[in-house]
C-alpha cells in the first residue's frame, strides 16, 4: 500500500460553533454539513470533521481530547501579511515568524493557538 495524500481528520472540539468561527474568520475556511448533524470544515482539497466533546460517534480516537492536536496549514499569503491578518483577528502568535523544515522543504512558520488550545502551524513555503 501507498498513500496518496490525507483526505480528512478529526478534532473533538468544545464547541462547534466557537472552532467554526475561529477556523472560518482566522484561516478562511468554509463551514460544511453533512450527514446527520455534521460539521466539518473545508479548504483545498481535505476538510477537518468536529466532534463536540461529549457528542462523539462510536468510532474515535482512544482519547478524543480538546487541545490536543497539533496542525500545520501551508497558506500561500506572504508572511507579514499573515501576520498582520492574525492580528487584525485579534490572534496572539506564540512564536514565529521562523524557519522550519516541512514535507516539501523550508519555509517560514507562525504559531497560535485556536479556542481550544490546540497548536496551530501557519507555513509558508520559501
Amino acid at each position: 500500500m501507498k498513500i496518496e495524500s490525507l483526505d480528512h481528520l478529526v478534532l473533538t472540539v468544545k464547541s462547534i460553533t466557537d472552532t467554526c468561527d475561529f477556523y472560518t474568520r482566522v484561516l478562511g475556511m468554509e463551514v460544511a454539513r453533512f450527514g446527520k448533524d455534521r460539521t466539518a470544515l473545508s479548504f483545498g482539497k481535505q476538510k477537518i470533521n468536529l466532534h463536540e466533546q461529549g457528542k462523539e460517534l462510536t468510532h474515535v480516537a482512544n482519547k478524543p481530547t480538546p487541545g490536543s492536536a497539533d496542525l500545520c496549514f501551508i497558506t500561500e499569503t506572504p508572511v507579514p501579511e499573515m501576520v498582520q491578518h492574525l492580528s487584525d483577528c485579534g490572534v496572539s502568535i506564540e512564536e514565529g515568524p521562523v524557519p522550519r523544515n516541512g514535507a516539501l522543504g523550508t519555509m517560514q512558520s507562525v504559531y497560535f493557538r485556536d479556542p481550544d488550545l490546540n497548536l496551530i502551524e501557519v507555513s509558508k513555503y520559501d
